[in-house]
């Protein structure tokens, strides 16, 4: 194995870690480089200046990012296989597999099957370090299942489920098995204004613009992520 193959070979935990770091906001200048003293860049991707414009990532960061996106998706794309793999090992106390799958679909912006660095990388410049806006519009990109425009009940449902289902069994208070319907009922009594049996865009924005329990409920999202 040549020299630039070893140090490339990060491996899912390196490149999770990293992920970690930036989500903690622990990825300053200093550790970017000792990072990058680790490891030689073997792969740099293309349009990084434009990458940089686009998103909230310094070139270190991107490049750090790219690193380990290329260890483990040589051939440049992640399936959904490879989401559910990663998740099951953040936690391994539950079922990550439906929260695994709707994250994915949420990054597969084209509904191609496969997700690009690119696609990526904009993601998780939104969530990290994107406005308040940008974070609740993606986030009702992710409960819009069907991506009709709309976020139904059943939809609602399905996402707060495997939510709890990826948290396990071991969380603290023990969450009775109706706890995911009864956050559902008072959540879209909330953000469903009209009384339409749908949430439109509008009201979800509104909605979690004005509650300050909604936000903090949106938030275990953002932390699982």
């Amino acid at each position: 194995m040549s020299g630039c193959s070893k140090r490339c070979k990060l491996g899912f935990v390196k490149f999770a870690q990293t992920i970690f770091k930036l989500i903690t906001g622990t990825l300053s200048k200093d550790k970017i480089e000792d990072e990058l003293e680790m490891t030689m860049v073997c792969h740099r991707p293309e349009g990084l200046e434009q990458l940089e414009a686009q998103t909230n990532f310094t070139k270190r960061e991107l490049q750090v990012l790219y690193r380990g996106f290329k260890n483990e998706c040589p051939s440049g794309v992640v399936n959904e296989e490879t989401f559910k793999q990663i998740y099951a090992q953040f936690f391994p106390h539950g079922d990550a597999s439906a929260y695994a799958h709707y994250l994915f679909n949420a990054f597969d912006t084209t509904q191609t099957g496969s997700v690009k660095f690119e696609d990526f990388v904009t993601a998780l410049s939104i969530l990290l370090r994107g406005s308040v806006y940008e974070k609740l519009r993606w986030t009702f990109n992710l409960y819009d299942i069907n991506k009709d425009g709309y976020i139904n009940k059943e939809e609602m449902m399905d996402i707060v489920k495997a939510i709890y289902d990826m948290m396990g069994k071991y969380t603290y208070p023990v969450l009775k098995e109706d706890t995911p319907r009864q956050h559902v009922d008072v959540f879209f009594q909330k953000m469903d204004k009209n009384k339409d049996g749908v949430v439109t865009l509008d009201e979800f924005l509104e909605s979690c613009q004005e509650d300050d329990n909604l936000m903090r409920s949106l938030q275990l999202f953002q932390n699982v992520m």
